[in-house]
């Protein structure tokens, strides 16, 4: 049953209350049947199959840089040589944690000191919308938060360079593709500008959380992920770069692989900071993602074109809710519609995100909280609602963009009836 668009919104919305939904669009988790994409690791490895070559993968010994083979498989990935990865444990935000607290406590490899003992708090350039995830780790570390604004082709260059000329600001974390929530990729000319870029910092360093690098949703029409290593060392700059991806949205959420690159020498640095709190990563959680990827048809490729195949279709249903919902976009609203990742990002026309929120849970929708996507938990617009369509059956993410459709043209009706 669908919304009667010729009713008025608040008919449409009693409407939908009565029919008591039950829906959750409020996080970005994989489905079911995407984690079932991935049930061969739980066999993949059978009783006495745990040698990685002439290593016991059972034992301590291995290093912190993860295995060969691991670190090999993951380097494609990144498009570097495996001597510039560490592969490690479940999600990449811990190791983001990880090497964020060691430039506190240490400095990173060229710093002339620890962050913490700079002459004030050590700032990060965030893009806005961006990640609640990202702000949360930054400012519970200590860091002061400075945003920019992320465009079509990337985060607002102009703004980056500006605020690089304070040596205070340390660096950049955002997510170069499809960024988290808008969608948008970096611009190879844009990342040459970044990697170029004189900072007043000589340790400025780009923190890119690349989460959804081969999440395309379409075969024939994805954008093309930068590779900001080589960028970085073309331009002289070969410690700028650290990037961190993981396996949490291509296999299981709860065991997956966490990893990052860099140059070498920086890989050298964080593995020492990292094997002094550590003897080593989980090796046969490392060694069932090998074998496991590297059987699955099509390998990684294969798997992530099977994930599209169940991940399209929900991001349609998002796109035509919305327009059949709301009419042309810049009525009541606009969207983005990414080429891939796992969220999209809708802005109201008119400054009432948090009362969509509002009016969407009291009817049964449980959407992301207003003012997630900046820092602090404020919107400055009250304007940006992250959409999350991953988890739910295609069925569910239509009626929840229907319900949605709904709140906004009411919250609208509401705020052009109250403000005149």
């Amino acid at each position: 049953m669908t919304a009667r668009d010729d009713l008025p919104a608040q008919q449409q919305y009693d409407a939908l209350k009565a029919r008591h939904l039950k829906l959750n669009m409020q996080r970005g988790q994989p489905s079911d049947a995407d984690f079932d994409l991935s049930n061969g690791l739980l066999d993949v490895l059978r009783r006495g199959d745990y040698m990685a070559g002439n290593l016991d993968t059972r034992n301590y010994p291995g290093g912190v840089h993860g295995l060969p083979e691991a670190r090999e498989l993951f380097g494609q990935y990144l498009d570097v040589p495996a001597a510039q990865v560490i592969v490690w444990n479940n999600a990449s935000l811990e190791l983001q944690g990880f090497v964020l607290t060691a430039a506190l406590l240490h400095g990173l490899r060229g710093s002339p000191q620890p962050w913490v003992r700079l002459s004030g708090k050590p700032k990060m350039i965030v893009t806005v919308p961006g990640y609640d995830r990202h702000f949360l780790l930054l400012e519970t570390l200590g860091y002061d938060l400075v945003t920019v604004e992320m465009q079509d082709d990337g985060p607002d260059l102009d703004a980056v360079e500006r605020l690089a000329q304070d040596e205070l600001v340390k660096g950049i974390l955002f997510v170069p593709t499809y960024s988290n929530p808008s969608g948008e990729t970096i611009s190879e000319d844009k990342a040459r500008r970044l990697s170029q870029l004189k900072a007043a910092a000589p340790d400025f360093t780009i923190f890119a959380d690349d989460a959804y690098r081969v999440h395309h949703l379409f075969e024939q029409n994805r954008d093309v992920p930068v590779n900001l290593i080589k960028l970085c060392a073309e331009a002289g700059h070969p410690d700028r770069a650290i990037v961190f991806a993981s396996t949490s949205k291509i296999t299981f959420g709860g065991a997956g692989l966490g990893f990052f690159a860099s140059s070498e020498a920086n890989v050298a640095y964080l593995a020492k900071l990292l094997g002094v709190q550590s003897i080593g990563p989980n090796k046969i959680e490392q060694l069932r993602h090998v074998r496991f990827l590297s059987q699955y048809p099509g390998g990684l490729g294969g798997l992530m074109k099977d994930h599209a195949k169940l991940l399209a279709p929900k991001f349609q249903a998002v796109y035509d809710a919305l327009a059949a919902g709301l009419g042309a976009a810049g009525e009541y609203a606009t969207w983005k519609t990414p080429k891939g990742g796992y969220f999209v990002s809708v802005d109201t026309v008119l400054p009432v995100a948090d009362r969509v929120i509002a009016l969407a849970e009291a009817a049964g929708v449980s959407l992301t909280p207003a003012g997630a996507t900046y820092p602090g938990g404020v919107d400055p617009h009250n304007t940006n609602i992250r959409l999350s369509p991953s988890r739910p059956p295609v069925e569910e993410v239509r009626e929840a963009m229907q319900a949605v459709a709904v709140c906004i043209k009411l919250a609208s009706e509401e705020y052009r009836t109250a403000h005149g």
